[in-house]
């Protein structure tokens, strides 16, 4: 009797826990519409929000030249974007070898795998361009499997996909290897810098911190929109990178003041 009583309470527990729906995902990093994301307890706390005000953290953006990049440490730098999408950088280091990180002697990175982070209408393809970089990106695979860049109908299998592709490339000990996505949250760039560092890479951030509004305003001008509310929601799960993540350099690229 009393092995029957602690079944059906086990059983009653299961069921119970089931029954607890999680929250949807709505981000394209994943490839997984509707994946469910992970519980926020202390073990697993909620990342903390962007902001942008003038009062945040960082150097003042309107005192920096179009392009600037300004140092802070070894791993920090802010970047401000330029009035043309055509200028190019005053310095690439994605031209050159890749170089450890300093304080990483004992290890030799064997090079970088760079993640965009940030909204449709940052300016990340716009930062790929003027660079002359061309990304592993989810549009770039739809275009290959299906002859369609706004074919939606296939997520998981783009994903996978480009998942396999990063990996050939830290198989064939690719020095600079990228990545365009939205990359919104925490658990959704776990992925990536946990194959980059089991191949034995450096992991480098790119976080646009670009106003929902500028983004928006952007995103009115493209021929191939994003739904205003999509945006929106995106922009309410967005979490600016952290070195606590495992990058070893985080880029902040934010816009002029007047835009």
């Amino acid at each position: 009797m009393c092995y029957t009583r602690d079944m059906r309470n086990w059983m009653r527990e299961r069921m119970r826990r089931r029954k607890k729906k999680k929250q949807e995902n709505e981000s394209e990093a994943t490839g997984k519409v509707g994946q469910q994301k992970p519980l926020v307890d202390e073990h697993h706390p909620e990342p903390i929000v962007p902001t942008y005000e003038s009062s945040q953290a960082g150097p003042p953006v309107t005192e920096q030249a179009e392009g600037a990049k300004t140092k802070t440490d070894g791993r920090m730098e802010t970047e401000v974007q330029p009035e043309s999408p055509f200028t190019p950088p005053p310095g690439v280091p994605e031209q050159q070898p890749a170089q450890p990180m300093a304080g990483k002697a004992a290890r030799k990175s064997k090079g970088v795998v760079v993640l965009t982070i940030g909204l449709p209408g940052s300016g990340k393809t716009t930062w790929f361009k003027r660079r002359g970089v061309t990304p592993l990106s989810s549009d770039m695979l739809r275009n290959i499997l299906f002859d369609d860049i706004d074919e939606q109908r296939y997520q998981g299998l783009v994903f996978s996909t480009l998942r396999s592709l990063l990996r050939a490339r830290l198989l064939a000990r690719m020095p600079w290897n990228y990545v365009d996505a939205t990359n919104l949250a925490t658990h959704e760039r776990r992925q990536w810098i946990k194959m980059a560092k089991g191949f034995g890479y450096d992991v480098h951030a790119v976080f646009f911190d670009v106003p929902v509004e500028v983004c928006l305003e952007r995103n009115r001008r493209r021929e191939r929109q994003v739904k205003e509310e999509l945006v929106q929601r995106m922009a309410a799960k967005l979490r600016p990178p952290t070195f606590e993540e495992g990058f070893s350099k985080i880029t902040v690229v934010r816009v002029k003041k007047t835009e």
